[in-house]
């Protein structure tokens, strides 16, 4: 057979059949159910004149995905399923060593496998994919020894959607798209960088924060996994700010929007201060437009600020739920109406207060006042007020409104705004929902401030408030004119986020994978390069990190636990609490070592009524109050749970806190057909992988709620609703979520819609 195939560097051999055999046989090695002829068979390979070893590679690779399910005959002949996901990491190991013959081309050198890292490090910094930073901190001797620390055997923890999504969108590429980096390089580099605070410790952290990045036993933030080692690293995956009732505030979150979207960030934007429409301004009766034209400027910003390119920017926009404007503001994603009025790509949110549930549950009216006539009426700004356990502060206020005879409002039912919540919810998957009381009550920092809205995910709940401008000079300094701006910095909220594998992490190794874990979260805030001053400010403020959960739903799996049992409540119980225990020990044995957090006094986790409002009563958590009174905490907010979306499908598991949609199921994009399983399914666990819609969502709520006693920030928790449910139900399942004491909704998840995914937030 005189066929000659065109290798990768573009030269012609002839055709040694044995070579795709081996590369078969590599493939499926030790992988049960996985006969190499039968892919050999299957794959149908056509060899022909000038055909490609890519060429023939993609064949095989295509073929090894599809009999990832099968459909075949059951005993009585019937037409089945059957899966078997093995053939996704033979897939996988046919990609990588795809990766591998391309990472040796375009490095130069002529064999299988890693290259040199020392040598990677430096012609990557010299093509200024990396920061110069790396060879700065780290010796020749000190690189060599990392890059000789590096286990390329662990690429085999790769499926084939987790390898492919690492490959495609986080491995360091040339200009051309050529592969430069590989998986185990783009960990070590990770790990380099967040050792750096380390100083003469740097290589032991090193090598431990490599070590869980490659074993899979977390996964980092998207920002990070892509932006770390790069010479601008920003390692932060969501901001929150709040607008001001004035021009310049609209303007300069439109500003820090734009730079937060560019260096890849999302932004959740409170914009409850801002006058309702037909409000006056400056004694001009009925010149107000209201929040819906602000809100078009932050989504055309969206829209022209793209993340790196890689997709367009996100926000969500947070309003009262007592503010004028809200039912034009739940129209907004809605294909009903004024197109002129709407903002579809951006997502809103709904701030509600106890006293709005407490009415809806009595089925009471409610009112909607103007936030800048409340202030000219009643001298008080409504939103700067919220419920405390024991101290009604809001519903005071809220009460004294309805009360003044001289203050407008539209009544209406609290029920009728319930509905437009729903509806909206379930055409759109939005709006989001902030429990705000519930939420404020449960701050550790209220002494320093106040919780007015979310990030883009849901899952933060830190201080936040508006900068002020203060004034405007300009100088002349030898001839060269200068314009200096001074303002007054308020608290904008950096979401700095990784989070723990529970796939792969069992509870007895959370002593160890966490307290690394807290390190390399602290140390993004000492390396991070924020994009906007203010976020360094209160980054530095506060030293607030997100410590998640992904892998949920696999993890009960793995135990053998049903969704839907009594057994889930107790085991969710004890994994978070000692999720809890061990992330805030670890951030006070830094603060031992590094300092506490400049708010740290005054605050709750500093009084102890932390550890009292959760009933942490046990021995060795009375021994904890009292240790972190004693040397502090090293930050200020520390456990949110993020959804976890992209990075969870790298480490092979489920993804946040959320059930799985499927457990098989065949992908479309661009036109190709990619076969997809739950994680390790098989004949024992088929039947505890319940798929999301399903589910009796009242489960997962009260899960949630066992969960958010031992979390100090919040959960992005998705509800799943079938078009079969009535409304009254959608309507007893916001009501048991309150009463749950969760924090937040994020989407509404109708099975059939299908939602945009936020991807900033994917820790």
């Amino acid at each position: 057979m005189n066929i000659k195939i065109k290798k990768r560097n573009g030269c012609y051999e002839q055709l040694i059949v044995e070579k795709t055999k081996k590369m078969v046989a590599y493939a499926c090695e030790g992988l049960d159910g996985c006969n190499p002829i039968e892919l050999e068979i299957d794959s149908n390979l056509q060899f022909h004149d000038g055909m490609s070893t890519k060429e023939i590679q993609q064949i095989l690779i295509q073929t090894a995905i599809e009999k990832v399910i099968q459909t075949t005959k059951d005993i009585n002949g019937a037409m089945i399923k059957q899966t078997n996901i093995n053939w996704q990491y033979v897939a996988a190991r046919l990609l990588m060593s795809d990766l591998y013959k391309e990472a040796a081309i375009h490095r130069g050198y002529d064999y299988f496998g890693y290259g040199d890292f020392t040598q990677l490090i430096h012609q990557l910094t010299q093509l200024h994919y990396y920061g110069e930073y790396l060879e700065g901190v780290y010796s020749t001797q000190e690189i060599k020894e990392l890059g000789d620390y590096i286990k390329p055997e662990r690429d085999l923890l790769f499926n084939y959607e987790g390898l492919k999504l690492l490959a495609d969108r986080y491995l360091i590429r040339g200009f051309h798209k050529e592969v430069l980096e590989l998986p185990q390089e783009r960990f070590m580099v990770i790990a380099m960088h967040l050792a750096i605070p380390e100083r003469e410790k740097r290589l032991f952290y090193a090598r431990k924060f490599y070590d869980i990045l490659s074993e899979l036993k977390m996964t980092t933030a998207t920002p990070t996994l892509a932006g770390a080692g790069t010479p601008f690293h920003q390692l932060s995956s969501c901001f929150i700010c709040v607008t001001g009732d004035n021009l310049w505030s609209i303007y300069d979150v439109n500003q820090k929007f734009s730079s937060v979207s560019k260096h890849g960030g999302a932004l959740g934007i409170y914009l409850g201060k801002i006058r309702a429409l037909n409000s006056e301004i400056r004694g001009h009766k009925n010149a107000s437009g209201g929040v819906i034209p602000w809100i078009r400027l932050y989504n055309d910003t969206a829209v022209a600020v793209d993340q790196l390119g890689r997709r367009k920017g996100g926000a969500s926009i947070t309003l009262d739920v007592w503010h004028q404007d809200l039912y034009e503001f739940l129209e907004l994603r809605t294909n009903n109406g004024d197109d002129r009025r709407k903002a579809h790509d951006i997502f809103p949110s709904v701030s509600i207060p106890n006293i709005f549930m407490e009415r809806l549950k009595a089925r009471g009216n409610w009112s909607l006042f103007d936030p800048y006539m409340v202030n000219k009426v009643m001298r008080f700004h409504l939103e700067d007020f919220y419920d405390e356990v024991d101290n009604k502060d809001f519903t005071k206020r809220y009460l004294a409104c309805e009360a003044n005879e001289q203050l407008g409002r539209i009544t209406v039912t609290a029920l009728d705004i319930m509905k437009k919540i729903m509806k909206s919810a379930v055409e759109t998957g939005t709006p989001f929902i902030f429990f705000r009381d519930t939420v404020n009550q449960a701050n550790p920092n209220k002494h320093a401030g106040m919780i007015y809205a979310s990030n883009l995910c849901h899952e933060i709940a830190q201080n936040v408030s508006e900068s002020t401008f203060i004034d405007e000079v300009a100088e002349n300094k030898n001839d060269h004119f200068n314009v200096i701006r001074q303002i007054q910095s308020g608290d904008m909220v950096t979401c700095n986020l990784n989070s723990v594998n529970l796939g792969r992490v069992n509870l007895e190794e959370l002593k160890e994978t966490i307290p690394l874990q807290i390190r390399m979260l602290d140390n993004v805030i000492t390396l991070n390069q924020t994009p906007v001053a203010e976020a360094k400010i209160t980054s530095d403020k506060y030293r607030a990190i997100g410590l998640g959960t992904s892998g949920y739903h696999h993890y009960l799996v793995k135990h053998k636990i049903t969704w839907e049992s009594e057994e889930h409540f107790k085991e969710a119980d004890q994994l978070y609490e000692e999720i809890a225990y061990q992330a805030i020990k670890a951030s006070m044995e830094l603060a031992k070592e590094k300092g506490a957090y400049q708010a740290f006094e005054g605050s709750e986790w500093q009084s102890g009524k932390y550890f009292e409002r959760r009933n942490y009563d046990s021995k060795r958590w009375q021994t904890l109050k009292e240790q972190v009174q004693k040397y502090g905490l090293r930050n200020g907010y520390i456990m949110a749970v993020a959804p976890t979306g992209s990075t969870s499908n790298i480490a092979g598991t489920t993804a946040g806190i959320d059930p799985i949609f499927k457990k098989f199921f065949i992908e479309e994009k661009k036109g190709s057909f990619t076969p997809k399983a739950a994680p390790e399914l098989c004949e024992e666990n088929f039947w505890l992988y319940k798929e999301a819609h399903h589910i009796d969502q009242r489960y997962s709520i009260k899960a949630c709620g066992v969960r958010q006693r031992h979390i100090d920030q919040a959960q992005s928790f998705n509800l799943y609703i079938t078009p079969e449910l009535k409304a009254k139900d959608i309507l007893d399942l916001y009501i048991e979520s309150w009463e749950n004491k969760i924090k937040t909704i994020y989407y509404v998840r109708n099975q059939s819609l299908e939602m945009d995914e936020c991807t900033s937030c994917s820790s």
